[in-house]
């Protein structure tokens, strides 16, 4: 299979990984306020019905465009047309870095932001201390139901957002382990909101959006 260039318009591809073929959708910000910068985010559990079209993921991927971020999303393995098998955050950590290791050659200059949802989160915040990207965001990330012991603080900039309400995962032990780790994160808590966000995806929206603004890579030259 071949290394394919990054599209130029949305649309999905299939990328070499190292189980197989990784499925790709990507997205491009309207080109006045294009930025220079990719996003990838990273979807919930796989066995628990967890795809790159999860409604949270996608709010995600809506409020990153309109800050003028390309965003990336990916099926996990054994998901759509990505191959191979669930690999308990492991493979899929490692296809995280494939993907990153294409954008990264496909826009050498483009900054690299990282953010998961669920699962999605623990992946990512796998991926991280070799990735480096210039942002971090989980959102509902499952502590006390995966190991986030293992992992030292990110000490890039770092957002999370967790729903007081979440009955998925307990915000307690999300709320307990970020005030624990330094350099802390910015951690908004969203009152009255589960772990799906039923009701609050256009207010998780404005979260991002205004949690994420400082931290914007420049106006990618010529505004494409």
């Amino acid at each position: 299979m071949s290394v394919p260039p990054f599209p130029d318009r949305d649309g999905t591809l299939l990328l070499p990984g190292p189980a197989g073929a990784i499925e790709l959708a990507c997205a491009l910000p309207e080109a006045g306020i294009a930025r220079a910068g990719v996003a990838i985010v990273c979807h919930p559990h796989p066995l628990q019905g967890g795809t790159m079209h999860n409604k949270v993921v996608t709010i995600v991927e809506r409020a990153l465009l309109e800050l003028g971020l390309a965003v990336v999303r990916f099926n996990f393995r054994g998901i759509g047309k990505s191959e191979g098998e669930h690999d308990n955050g492991i493979g899929e950590t490692e296809d995280l870095v494939a993907i990153a290791a294409w954008l990264r050659k496909v826009g050498p200059g483009d900054v690299l932001w990282l953010g998961g949802f669920s699962f999605g989160g623990y992946v990512a915040l796998r991926a991280t201390a070799r990735l480096q990207p210039a942002q971090l965001i989980l959102v509902a990330p499952p502590v006390g139901r995966w190991d986030f012991a293992e992992f030292a603080a990110p000490t890039c900039p770092w957002l999370i957002v967790q729903g007081e309400d979440d009955e998925v995962v307990d915000p307690k032990a999300v709320f307990a382990w970020a005030e624990s780790v330094k350099p802390a994160p910015h951690l908004v808590r969203m009152p009255e909101t589960g772990h799906f966000f039923h009701r609050r995806l256009m207010d998780l929206r404005g979260v991002l959006k205004n949690a994420l603004g400082a931290n914007l890579p420049p106006v990618r030259a010529g505004g494409a």
